[in-house]
């Protein structure tokens, strides 16, 4: 299976100004991410999409191919993933360049290891799914099926559509959440579904000791305790 790994890395991020190239531990940012994306040999092709030159500069040093600069308008705070994924592969295509699939590896979660994105791409082309991606479980206490939203007149109701609540923890569905380390879809169903996940959606379980997903000052003071004790 040929498959397209995309770094996005836009410049203009809000709340850690210039994150993709901070400096975490003495590394850009970036850098975590393309490190563990050039070791897997399951990957056809890795790139990065960015709009923003120093950027650029910082992933030719670290030997990521730079196949084109993302226009502006694929750059901006209301830009979604999907049309950053789908503008690459529009490139390729024009050049009869074609992937089976496109693997997605944001810079914000920086601890992922080769090994566990090999897992990821081997369950991934087992499973014949139409997208994976990496989740958290849910704590019991945030459990869906303990959770409520507002009826129409302002009263609780179970989100789940539940009638009656459960009692017991041990009762509760297993249930997660994304965790923004892996995405990886069909290139059929990104084009046309124009979805990240389709229909049939995969999964693997991320290790709880690496995960940090960096929106936030918070997020990268927790990033940097974290890397004190990782072996990256």
């Amino acid at each position: 299976m040929k498959i397209l790994a995309i770094i996005p890395a836009r410049g203009g991020s809000k709340g850690v100004p210039r994150k993709n190239i901070k400096l975490l531990a003495g590394k850009p940012l970036l850098e975590y991410t393309s490190a563990v994306t050039l070791k897997s040999s399951l990957l056809s092709k890795v790139v990065i999409s960015t709009d923003d030159d120093e950027i650029i500069s910082v992933a030719k040093k670290l030997g990521l191919e730079i196949p084109f600069k993302r226009p502006k308008d694929l750059a901006t705070d209301s830009s979604s993933s999907l049309s950053v994924i789908l503008h690459a592969l529009e490139h390729f295509e024009s050049k009869n360049i074609y992937f089976d699939a496109v693997c997605l590896l944001q810079v914000t979660s920086p601890f992922r290891t080769v090994e566990f994105l090999d897992k990821a791409i081997q369950e991934f082309i087992k499973s014949d799914a139409d997208s994976l991606i990496s989740v958290q479980e849910v704590p019991h206490e945030y459990n869906p099926h303990w959770s409520f939203e507002l009826d129409e007149n302002k009263n609780l109701k179970i989100a789940t559509g539940e009638t009656e609540i459960s009692s017991r923890r041990q009762d509760l569905p297993k249930a997660y959440h994304r965790d923004g380390s892996i995405y990886i879809t069909k290139s059929s169903i990104l084009k046309e579904q124009n979805s990240l996940f389709g229909k049939k959606i995969a999964h693997i379980v991320s290790p709880k000791e690496f995960y940090v997903n960096i929106d936030t000052m918070d997020d990268w003071k927790k990033a940097e305790e974290l890397v004190k004790h990782l072996k990256l």
